[in-house]
C-alpha cells in the first residue's frame, strides 16, 4: 500500500472476490476495462480507498460498486460483500 488507507486494485479486486488469483484480478485491470471513479485504471499498482467508486465488467454485466471499506483478507463471500455497496442493485 502506498498510502495509508489505500489498497492496490489487483489486490481489492482479488479480497472482494471479483477474481480468484491477484494475477487474475491484473489481467482484467490491463484490459482497461475498469473504472475508478469515472477514470480508466490500466495499471494493476492503481490504489484505491474507501469512498472510490469501481465499474467492473463481470461477464455480462458491469458492477457499480462503492468501497466502504478495506478487507484484511480474502475471506468468505459474506465477509467480502461486507466491504462494498453495489450501486445498481439498492443492496
Amino acid at each position: 500500500m502506498s498510502k495509508a488507507g489505500a489498497m492496490r486494485i489487483d489486490r481489492l479486486l482479488c479480497y472482494l472476490r471479483f477474481a480468484r488469483t491477484r494475477s487474475l484480478a491484473a489481467k482484467l485491470v490491463g484490459r482497461g476495462h475498469l473504472r475508478c471513479n469515472g477514470i480508466r485504471i490500466t495499471r494493476s499498482s492503481q490504489t484505491v480507498m474507501p469512498g472510490d467508486v469501481l465499474t467492473i465488467p463481470v461477464g455480462d454485466v458491469v458492477k457499480l460498486i462503492e468501497i466502504t471499506a478495506l478487507p484484511k483478507r480474502r475471506g468468505p463471500p459474506q465477509e467480502a460483500q461486507g466491504c462494498y455497496h453495489d450501486l445498481r442493485s439498492g443492496a
